[in-house]
C-alpha cells in the first residue's frame, strides 16, 4: 500500500491509497467515497484484498468532498489557493474534476482497464463523469471496463422525504441566502443530516437536473443509468438503507428497465448502507463481476 498524489483536472490536490498485488497488472478498480467519507474504511481493505488475490490493483482517495468541513488546496502552474472544501461545501459535479484526475493518474502508472466503483454519492459522481466523458468522446472512456455501483441514492428525491412539508421552507431559506451573496453560510441544522451549506444544499435540492437520474418512484427509463455500455454492477443493503422502496422491489424494477446485457443487479440481505458487516460478501460479488466481465 503506498500514498499516491495527483491533481484534479481543476488543479485542486488530491491524494488517495493504492493497494499493490504482488504481481504487476493493468487492471485496478478506483473507488469514489460518499459523503463526508474518505478513503480509510474497512469495506476498502477487503474490497483491496479480495481484488489484490486477482490481480487486480484498488485505488481510493479522498475527493474534496471528503469528510465535513476542510480546505482544499490548488496549485495552477505552482500558485496555491485555498478555498472550503468538504463535504457542507462541494458541488457534486466537481467531482467530474476528480475522478477523470484520478484516471489520468493511474493512466500515467501504468493502468490501463479501469473499473469504476462509487459508493453512496460516489455513485452519482461516477454516472456523471461517465455520461459527460460519453458526450465529449472522449478517449478515457476507453479505458474503462466496468462501472460498479453500491447504494446508488436518489438524492433529491430522499431530502424531500426527509424534510416532508418543510421542504418548500429550507428552499425558501437558501434562495434568501443566494441572493444576499451569502451561499457559504451554513443552512439550519434540521435542514439536513449533516451541516451544510447554502450552495451546496441548493445543488441537491433546486439544481439537480445533472444529477436527478436516479428517481425511482418516477415513472422512469433511467436515460444516464442506461448509457453505461460498460458491464454494469449495482448493490444496495436491505437493511437501513437510504431508499425509499423495499431492495427488492426496487432491484425488480431497475432490473426491467436498464438494458445493459452485461449488468448484474441485486441488493445483500441483512447489509446497510455501509455494508458494515457484510464486507467479505460484497468484495466476493465484486470481483465475481470483474473475472465474468474481463
Amino acid at each position: 500500500m503506498k500514498k499516491i498524489d495527483f491533481l484534479a483536472t481543476d488543479g485542486i490536490i488530491l491524494n488517495g491509497l493504492l493497494y499493490e498485488g504482488q504481481e504487476k497488472t493493468q487492471n485496478i478498480i478506483l473507488a469514489i467515497h460518499g459523503m463526508s467519507s474518505n478513503c480509510f474504511k474497512k469495506r476498502d481493505e477487503v474490497i483491496a484484498k479480495k481484488a489484490n488475490e486477482q490481480q487486480i490493483d484498488y485505488f481510493c482517495f479522498n475527493n474534496r468532498g471528503s469528510e465535513l468541513v476542510k480546505y482544499i488546496k490548488k496549485d495552477i502552474e505552482g500558485k496555491r489557493e485555498e478555498k472550503l472544501g468538504g463535504t457542507a461545501y462541494e458541488d457534486v459535479l466537481e467531482g467530474y474534476e476528480d475522478i477523470v484526475g484520478a484516471m489520468l493518474k493511474l493512466k500515467e502508472l501504468g493502468y490501463q482497464n479501469i473499473y469504476l466503483q462509487g459508493h453512496s454519492l460516489g455513485c452519482t459522481k461516477i454516472v456523471y463523469t461517465y455520461n459527460e466523458l460519453k458526450e465529449e468522446n472522449d478517449d478515457l472512456l476507453e479505458n474503462v471496463k466496468g462501472v460498479i455501483l453500491l447504494s446508488l441514492v436518489d438524492i433529491p428525491a430522499t431530502l424531500k422525504a426527509y424534510l416532508g412539508d418543510k421542504f418548500e421552507e429550507y428552499l425558501k431559506i437558501a434562495e434568501e441566502k443566494e441572493k444576499d451573496g451569502k451561499t457559504l453560510e451554513l443552512m439550519p441544522k434540521e435542514s439536513f443530516i449533516h451541516p451544510i451549506s447554502s450552495k451546496t444544499f441548493l445543488r441537491y435540492a433546486r439544481d439537480n437536473k445533472d444529477i436527478d437520474f436516479a428517481n425511482y418512484e418516477e415513472d422512469t427509463k433511467f436515460e444516464k443509468l442506461n448509457e453505461i455500455s460498460d458491464p454494469l454492477f449495482m448493490r444496495w443493503g436491505n437493511e437501513k438503507e437510504m431508499i425509499l422502496q423495499e431492495p427488492s422491489e426496487l432491484v425488480t424494477k431497475i432490473n426491467s428497465i436498464i438494458t445493459n446485457p452485461h449488468k448484474d443487479i441485486d441488493y445483500i440481505d441483512g447489509a446497510d448502507h455501509r455494508y458494515k458487516g457484510k464486507e467479505e460478501i460484497l468484495a466476493e460479488q465484486i470481483i465475481e463481476f470483474i473475472k465474468k466481465n474481463k
